[in-house]
């Protein structure tokens, strides 16, 4: 993935952009103070087609496999979906609020989309993430660590944490460790602690 910039308007210059409808305004536009890494695969399990975009944009079809039955008809999106190869997609820009967290809380406070950018990696909480995967990761928290003042190393969380009971993912196969170390190598490349 090549260096990530953000433009005015909240989106990432080098992304592929596929606008979701499901987002809207932030309750305070300049607290954006969390990053959460979910993880997706639709089929679950399979990767790669139409079928992630699909469903953040409310054009999955029912019938396009018996898992789709249960999904279709939800109201969902992240900011961004990084593939397997690395590649990123941006469904809503980084100022307003997606609906990827639903019913969450993080170091007390509630309501974590309210704050938060939501971050998809192509894959499962049991096969290991690729390595253009935390790399393109890595690049894309050390950009938004750059340019939202209130984020910070230690306020990335997994699903997991903001909603545990309900949610598990990145799952256990999710290198925390590794992917902290490539984020400080990301932030010392350019400059910033």
């Amino acid at each position: 993935m090549e260096p990530v910039d953000i433009s005015g308007d909240g989106w990432l210059a080098a992304a592929r952009r596929v606008s979701s409808p499901n987002c809207d305004a932030r309750p305070d536009p300049a607290d954006i103070s969390l990053i959460v890494v979910h993880c997706i695969s639709l089929p679950p399990g399979e990767f790669g087609g139409p079928w992630i975009d699909q469903l953040f944009t409310n054009s999955l079809p029912a019938n396009g496999h018996p898992y789709f039955a249960d999904v279709h008809h939800l109201k969902v999106s992240a900011h961004a979906l990084i593939r397997r190869d690395g590649s990123v997609t941006q469904y809503v820009p980084f100022q307003q609020r997606a609906w990827h967290a639903g019913v969450s809380r993080y170091q007390g406070r509630e309501r974590c989309n309210d704050f938060s950018i939501g971050i998809e990696l192509e894959g499962t909480e049991t096969e290991p993430y690729t390595a253009p995967q935390y790399t393109a990761l890595a690049m894309l928290a050390a950009c938004l660590l750059r340019r939202y003042p209130a984020l910070t190393q230690e306020r990335i969380a997994g699903h997991s944490d903001i909603a545990p009971g309900r949610k598990t993912d990145p799952g256990d196969s999710f290198d925390w460790a590794g992917f902290r170390r490539l984020l400080r190598e990301k932030l010392a490349d350019n400059g910033s602690a």
